[in-house]
């Protein structure tokens, strides 16, 4: 053997360890980048869920209020027509709905900071409506309920926009 293929060989067990070694730490360096991609993926994914499955419970919760103000609208009108009703099952059934929905809003705002004003305000508004239920005409309640339709439609779209991120 030569004493340039010595050198060779020399140079050659000195240097390829060291070039697999810088091989593995970029690959592994590489590895670290694309877990922690993976990581915030899953953590926007699961964020997402979990304001889609928020988004689809208060629109139910929605459509309860509404539903149960409207019952407390017709028996308020019994009521003021001189018929005996007892309105404490209906208050309780519309106020369990108005909890449901408020504590909805809350989250929700909690996702979205930028809206917190306005599910505030639209819960405040429903709040409003549901106590002044049974004094008030089917037709006075749905009108009351038209008010606050443009404020529960900016909320969909906030849900939409969510569903799209």
């Amino acid at each position: 053997m030569s004493e340039h293929e010595t050198r060779i060989r020399t140079a050659v067990i000195t240097y390829f360890p060291m070039f697999i070694a810088v091989l593995s730490l970029v690959t592994s360096m590489y590895n670290g980048y694309l877990n922690n991609k993976f990581v915030d993926f899953i953590q926007r994914n699961l964020a997402r869920a979990e304001s889609l499955r928020t988004c689809k419970e208060i629109l139910e919760a929605h459509a309860q209020v509404q539903f149960r103000a409207k019952i407390l609208s017709q028996v308020g009108e019994r009521a003021r027509q001189g018929n005996p009703v007892d309105v404490t099952t209906a208050r309780n059934d519309a106020d369990g709905a108005l909890i449901k929905y408020i504590s909805l809003a809350t989250y929700l705002a909690n996702l979205h900071p930028d809206a917190r004003e306005r599910y505030t305000h639209l819960s405040m508004e429903m709040e409003k409506i549901l106590n002044d239920a049974p004094q008030l005409a089917p037709d006075d309640l749905n009108k009351r309920f038209e008010k606050t339709d443009p404020m529960f439609t900016a909320m969909n779209d906030d849900c939409v926009a969510m569903a799209k991120y």
